[in-house]
């Protein structure tokens, strides 16, 4: 039997024959899903994907790099992109504000990079509206309720009345799973990471991404002619 803690090999391979335009491969969750874990291993087992990192105006916390983690600038500096248009979405959150900025990930794509995105659905939203064709969007449930009750729980970090908010704030959030592309039930996290590996190798080979597809054919058009 195949091993289905892993993705197949396909997956993590970079070298299509041909070029293919990049995506934006955004996964969404309430707080304790799973979705940081899933995340992590795919940037680990995935050369062909990288986190899109976003502008923030919360200070650098200990351990974290500016460019790998954040880019950080004050709200004056922050505002002034906002009113230049430098952001794909941007949204102000627990007092701070962050944003994905346009420039970089816009040259990316077009040279076939794929970003990942850990946003919640309102910056989804943000980014289908202004980009649909290169957006994929994955949303992770929790298998119930209770399970999810159960993992904020043993964190062990949370008082009983944090984690009522966020237990409350999940089932806010799994209201909007319909504005998703994919939807997947995390109850085993080994199979969910696969499940999630698929739906990026199925996305990368959609046709229209394949932006060397139609010089290919026609040369085999051409080829079918002369032989």
């Amino acid at each position: 039997m195949a091993d289905q803690t892993h993705p197949p090999a396909d997956t993590l391979q970079i070298g299509d024959t041909l070029h293919r335009r990049g995506l934006m491969f955004i996964l969404s969750s309430p707080s304790g899903v799973g979705k940081t874990t899933v995340a992590r291993r795919l940037l680990a087992h995935d050369p062909a994907i990288r986190m899109s990192v976003s502008v923030t105006t919360r200070l650098m916390r200990p351990g974290e790099i500016e460019g790998v983690d954040y880019h950080f600038v004050d709200q004056p500096t922050f505002d002034e992109m906002i009113e230049h248009g430098h952001f794909m979405e941007w949204a102000h959150v627990f007092g701070y504000s962050y944003g994905t900025p346009k420039a970089h990930v816009k040259a990316g794509l077009k040279d076939g990079q794929d970003y990942l995105f850990d946003i919640d659905w309102q910056g989804t939203q943000q980014l289908y509206q202004r980009a649909e064709s290169d957006v994929v969007r994955v949303f992770l449930l929790p298998p119930s309720l209770e399970e999810l009750h159960r993992r904020l729980s043993a964190r062990a970090t949370d008082s009983s009345e944090v984690i009522a908010a966020r237990m409350a704030q999940a089932q806010s959030e799994i209201s909007h799973w319909d504005g998703y592309d994919y939807v997947v039930v995390n109850d085993d996290i080994d199979a969910c990471f696969h499940k999630v590996c698929e739906i990026l190798h199925a996305e990368r080979m959609r046709r229209a991404r394949q932006t060397g597809l139609i010089a290919f054919v026609r040369e085999l058009m051409r080829g079918s002619h002369s032989a």
